[in-house]
């Protein structure tokens, strides 16, 4: 049977589930830019530096429960880990609008960071159990397009909410979609194709074979410290890294960026704020067919991040003499971070295994964590201490450089065990 007729309705019933659970997570890890941009320092007494790092703290619980959560993913169920994540994310999250001190604002940062942590690699998880090789990648860019997507209308409803009510208000009615969300979740998911009964018996048993002959045909690898002791596997945690320093800059201070540079109310800075992403779902869109098309991962990601680099570059130097010359580099420099991210995550599937890939994604997750921690709280830094995103732009057009430089050493087919090595292997614990 033609892999593309396998099922054809799991599209319909499995990625609206995955892209509204995945958005839903973006809504809470990127409102806070909102709340600092509209008075959430002045009303606690946080200081420009505190402040970066209350930001960034989210990324810090977010670094240290990936793997973890991922392991109990692949080992027991995605449905049950996913549904208490969404309880708790959306429960922190509305507790975010009733704080009234610091340390119980860093508190809750840090708590929304750990039950978050495995919803990124679950989600592949499951879609490896739903979806063949020559699926994954579109679906993956579902799953992935709600991050931009997400961004771009909660920035809109971000700024209405803060100019009608207030930051404490918004960040209650944002968190409870999740709860809702949760309930929804319950009820309609599956871990696997075989417990649903919307699928006939003949098309279960066709997904079932083709899954099981793609394993095979993958280079088996003994366990997860053979596959983290990859060269490639190494090569793509620092590049994450790297990247996420520029993505997560941008993300989390972008409406504090926009609102210094132009004198402008939270609506507008709100309007002015989604562009970048409606431009990034576009390209993320384009960029993935042309990938899938192609065959090629690399060739979609290193030379849009040496794009994105050139652009922060050019909004530097810039500077405040025309700022929407320097906005619409900014709207550039969006759409070439976001862009590679559907052939990157299509990478690690196809040079490992099932046994260890969603351990792997974890691992690269786990470093694009701490840098979104590292590159959210400079770029803060940077900002409160100069009074400008000027040096903020260097960095982040630094990290994109050396993000496209580390992707041009990766060497996808130098990730699987050697036959040989195999064997060794075999016994090792997963």
């Amino acid at each position: 049977m033609n892999q593309s007729r396998i099922a054809p309705r799991r599209w319909w019933y499995i990625m609206p589930i995955v892209f509204i659970t995945y958005s839903l997570a973006y809504v809470d890890r990127s409102n806070f830019s909102f709340a600092s941009a509209a008075g959430i320092n002045d009303d606690l007494g946080i200081t420009k530096g505190m402040s970066s790092l209350l930001g960034a703290l989210f990324f810090l619980g977010y670094f240290f429960f990936q793997i973890p959560g991922t392991i109990y993913a692949e080992r027991r169920s995605v449905k049950k880990l996913i549904f208490w994540c969404l309880l708790l994310w959306g429960g922190f999250a509305s507790l975010t609008g009733v704080v009234n001190n610091i340390p119980m604002l860093a508190a809750i940062r840090f708590a929304l960071g750990v039950v978050e942590a495995a919803v990124m690699p679950a989600m592949l998880v499951y879609i490896s159990n739903w979806f063949t090789k020559s699926e994954r990648s579109r679906a993956n860019t579902f799953l992935i397009l709600g991050n931009p997507v997400t961004v771009l209308w909660m920035s809109v409803l971000s700024g209405y909410l803060i100019e009608s009510f207030g930051w404490r208000e918004m960040f209650i009615f944002e968190g409870i979609p999740a709860v809702i969300w949760a309930v929804i979740w319950w009820f309609t998911v599956k871990d696997k194709p075989e417990d649903v009964g919307w699928l006939s018996a003949q098309e279960k048993k066709a997904l079932s074979e083709q899954l099981a002959k793609e394993q095979k045909e993958i280079q088996a690898v003994g366990g997860y410290r053979e596959a983290f002791r990859s060269r490639s596997v190494i090569l793509l945690c620092l590049q994450y890294f790297f990247w996420s320093i520029g993505v997560y800059g941008f993300v989390l201070w972008l409406p504090s960026i926009l609102h210094d540079g132009k004198e402008m109310g939270m609506v507008e800075a709100g309007w002015l704020s989604s562009a970048p992403y409606l431009a990034a779902t576009l390209a993320m869109i384009l960029v993935s067919w042309a990938s899938d098309k192609m065959q090629n991962r690399k060739l979609f990601v290193w030379p849009l991040l040496l794009v994105g680099a050139l652009a922060f570059f050019g909004s530097w130097a810039t500077g405040s003499h025309n700022f929407w010359l320097s906005y619409g580099l900014l709207v550039i420099a969006a759409a070439a971070m976001y862009a590679p991210y559907g052939p990157f995550f299509a990478i690690i599937p196809e040079m490992l295994p099932k046994n260890v890939a969603g351990g792997a994604m974890a691992l690269i997750n786990s470093l694009g964590a701490l840098g979104s921690f590292f590159g959210s709280w400079f770029v803060g830094y940077l900002n409160g201490n100069t009074g400008s995103p000027s040096a903020s732009f260097i960095f982040m057009a630094v990290s994109l450089l050396v993000s496209a430089g580390l992707t041009l050493l990766v060497k996808p087919q130098q990730a699987a065990t050697k036959p040989e090595d195999v064997s060794l292997t075999q016994g090792s614990n997963n």
